[in-house]
């Protein structure tokens, strides 16, 4: 007998001074984006993970974007992940962890992920140049630190190669996305078990 999994969706809204921000989520959705971050290549990045991890989201921000994306960006990361966290629940059922290799051209990304209740970030990617259009590549970091620290996640990512940096970029959201969905997806081998020796995550 099959278990059903509870609906995975969740909505959060994070308001401080610097930013106003509503995430919606559906872990078990088909792609499905609605995102309005002020942020244009953030935008972009984030429909990577909706359709490469088949996940719904829904992202509108506003934030103090005439200083600079800096807040903006980090508090998207942070509020996805609260939101993720919130979807995914007690974490029974899931496979746990999951990987990709993901490349685009001359480039390729590795990233690995980990559902174990525990921030971590290992982050290497050298980017070969400091901006995507107007886009500060430092923000990459950021987005995923504020992320990891809220969905509670263990997250290695590494660009393993790349010369352009728009490339370098795509293919760690994209491989992201990939293995975001195979760490959430459901495990029909161990429906209703905590994926952990000690019986909680």
């Amino acid at each position: 007998m099959i278990r059903q999994m509870p609906m995975r969706k969740a909505e959060v809204i994070r308001n401080t001074l610097e930013t106003q921000i509503r995430v919606a989520i559906d872990l078990d959705g088909t792609g499905v984006g609605n995102l309005a971050t002020g942020v244009p290549f953030l935008d972009h990045m984030l429909d990577q993970i909706v359709r490469h991890g088949l996940i719904d989201l829904e992202v509108e921000a506003s934030g103090d974007l005439h200083i600079d994306a800096h807040h903006t960006v980090e508090d998207v990361g942070i509020t996805i992940g609260q939101a993720l966290a919130k979807a995914i629940g007690d974490r029974k059922g899931i496979r746990r962890y999951g990987h990709a290799y993901v490349p685009l051209d001359e480039a390729l990304s590795r990233v690995v992920v980990d559902f174990s209740g525990r921030p971590g970030l290992e982050f290497h990617v050298d980017f070969t140049r400091a901006r995507i259009g107007e886009f500060d590549v430092d923000l990459v970091r950021e987005f995923f630190q504020g992320f990891v620290n809220h969905a509670l996640v263990t997250l290695h990512v590494d660009n393993l190669r790349g010369v352009n940096a728009h490339h370098q970029c795509e293919t760690v959201f994209k491989a992201f996305a990939r293995a975001l969905r195979m760490a959430a997806e459901p495990d029909p081998r161990a429906a209703g078990a905590v994926p952990s020796t000690k019986g909680s995550l």
